[in-house]
């Protein structure tokens, strides 16, 4: 059984025999409130990316009907996202250099990329890639992003525009156009109000369409003071449904576009594997990650075949969703048809929309993104993570979004590597008053057994941490006030051990030797104890000094049962 879902399986069509007429009316209502979201949103991320505004409604509408079909979440709404536009932008507009229309033909192939590389990571059962990000990492790296989204946004939402290719570079050359008196008046404050509409209207009533309020705000005060030539507009969309068909790029491009491609579906899938989980589970639903990267490589795919880029799950918009009585993915078809709608019958409809509006909406976006609690929550509790999340933080904001990417993957496997090559270990004692064994050093006033020492190893014992092993338990033995007559290793935690730590164990049992103690382990697992058998250690040790629990070893040691051999 596949628990991502087979591969013929379609859970769109379980859901449509199986709906409820009753949800018709909450579907319906959600869905028209959610468009009238998605549209001004949709363009808004498109000129994050650096492409045309119809192309964000074009992968709207994909993103909403393949997750319809193919998505297992009832109310999760996907569509292009803050956190995933700069590194489409970071891959494509260099490799376009200048040209719109290229610049569309390479977002596309670079979306039916990612939705290959997670529809082939459902099908081969790898959704646990997404655990290569580390909570501590995954807040710095989305913190650089907001920040990276925030700097990108300003020269717009100023009335202006900056030559500059990087993050710091823009926030320079916008600092000193600001000196330089280029500041555009009117587009400031239409920006200032569009934040303010939104960021309010967030606090006072949640689920209230804040989008739509700043956006209708922002068209009533260029028809009312006349400033169609004085701010920046968006003008009007091409009127249609978008062609669909296979994006052609040139060859050389490819080995950029599928880098790119590995690095988006990491972030998309790890962000909509999370969201889907926490909503499935606030709706009493189910959610798998196979089953969602399958899903988000449909949407992908479709978008990518209808002109549109790479996306992902939205935290805000299904927040929206589920605020105004959504009760299943009818919501999403009713969406993608309101926006489709538009695009068809009013493609003028946002034509006088100031581009400072939709830059201020993408700003706003970023407050979501960036996790400040998050971060002064990591410092309190535990400062190495922190120091974690804030080299991410730095590596996306001065190095980039790309190679920012790699950077968050290499922290947190470094993290690993570093907990698993010095891992925690105590010598155990009896406590008073306390059962079981406990740590020496959290209980100085434990009492050791005479004769027996009791070391716990947390780790598997592998040729990163094997050295410290025996370090540690050489260091035990020289420091000892008392007289030794056996080693007990407690093993509960010792799920491996490999050739260098059998090595290592040779060397353990060497010293031993000569020093005339004897050795035991105590609740070492049976596939841990095959592997000895396979080394040739098992049988050194002795079967009778294998013990399930650390009670019966000392028991053993203290007299009660004689141990065999």
């Amino acid at each position: 059984m596949d628990r991502g879902g087979g591969f013929l399986r379609i859970p769109g069509l379980a859901l449509a025999r199986s709906y409820r007429r009753k949800d018709l009316p909450r579907d319906l209502t959600a869905g028209l409130v959610l468009a009238t979201m998605l549209v001004p949103q949709g363009m808004a991320y498109a000129e994050l990316t650096g492409l045309p505004p119809e192309t964000g409604l074009y992968t709207t509408v994909a993103a909403l009907l393949a997750y319809a079909v193919f998505g297992t979440n009832r109310v999760l709404v996907l569509g292009p996202d803050s956190s995933l536009a700069p590194i489409v932008a970071a891959v494509v507009l260099p490799l376009a250099v200048g040209d719109p229309a290229s610049a569309v033909v390479l977002a596309s192939a670079l979306s039916l990329i990612t939705g290959l590389i997670c529809l082939l990571a459902g099908y081969a059962r790898l959704g646990v890639v997404t655990e290569l990000l580390s909570k501590p990492v995954r807040i710095g790296y989305l913190n650089g992003i907001a920040v990276v989204v925030l700097i990108s946004q300003l020269p717009k939402a100023l009335g202006f525009s900056v030559d500059a290719e990087t993050t710091i570079s823009t926030l320079i050359a916008t600092v000193k156009a600001v000196v330089n008196g280029e500041v555009v008046l009117a587009a400031l404050v239409f920006s200032v109000l569009t934040v303010l509409v939104i960021q309010v209207t967030k606090r006072l009533r949640p689920g209230a369409p804040g989008i739509l309020l700043a956006v209708i705000g922002s068209l009533a005060g260029v028809a009312f003071f006349d400033l169609a030539g004085v701010v920046e507009t968006v003008g009007a969309l091409p009127q249609g449904a978008p062609a669909i068909g296979l994006p052609r790029v040139d060859v050389d491009d490819l080995r950029t576009l599928v880098a790119g491609a590995f690095g988006l579906a990491l972030i998309s899938f790890a962000d909509t594997s999370a969201l889907s989980s926490a909503m499935a589970i606030r709706s009493g639903g189910r959610s798998t990650p196979n089953a969602e990267a399958k899903a988000l490589g449909a949407a992908n795919i479709l978008s990518g075949l209808v002109q549109g880029f790479p996306t992902s799950a939205s935290s805000s918009r299904t927040a929206v969703a589920m605020s105004v009585g959504s009760r299943t993915q009818l919501t999403g078809v009713v969406a993608a048809a309101g926006v489709l709608a538009m695009l068809l019958w009013a493609p003028s409809l946002l034509a006088d929309l100031p581009s400072a509006t939709l830059a201020a909406i993408v700003i706003s976006a970023s407050f979501v993104i960036f996790d400040g609690t998050a971060v002064r929550w990591l410092w309190s509790v535990r400062r190495s993570e922190f120091m974690l999340s804030l080299g991410s933080f730095l590596g996306v904001v001065f190095v980039g979004v790309l190679e920012g990417i790699v950077i968050a993957i290499v922290l947190s496997l470094a993290n690993f590597i570093r907990r698993a090559w010095h891992p925690h270990s105590a010598e155990l004692v009896r406590v008073r008053g306390l059962k079981g064994y406990h740590d020496r050093e959290r209980h100085p006033e434990g009492e050791t057994i005479p004769g027996l020492l009791i070391l716990r190893f947390d780790a598997p014992l592998f040729f990163a941490n094997a050295p410290t092993f025996g370090r540690l338990l050489h260091d035990l033995l020289e420091g000892a006030s008392r007289p030794i007559q056996r080693v007990l290793v407690a093993g509960a935690a010792i799920t491996d051990i490999d050739t260098t730590g059998a090595e290592v164990l040779v060397g353990v049992l060497d010293d031993l030797d000569r020093r005339s103690l004897s050795f035991a382990f105590a609740g070492l697992k049976g596939p841990v104890k095959d592997r000895l058998k396979a080394y040739g250690l098992y049988d050194r040790i002795g079967e009778a000094n294998f013990f399930p629990t650390i009670g019966s070893a000392v028991n053993a040691h203290e007299g009660t049962q004689e141990p065999k051999g």
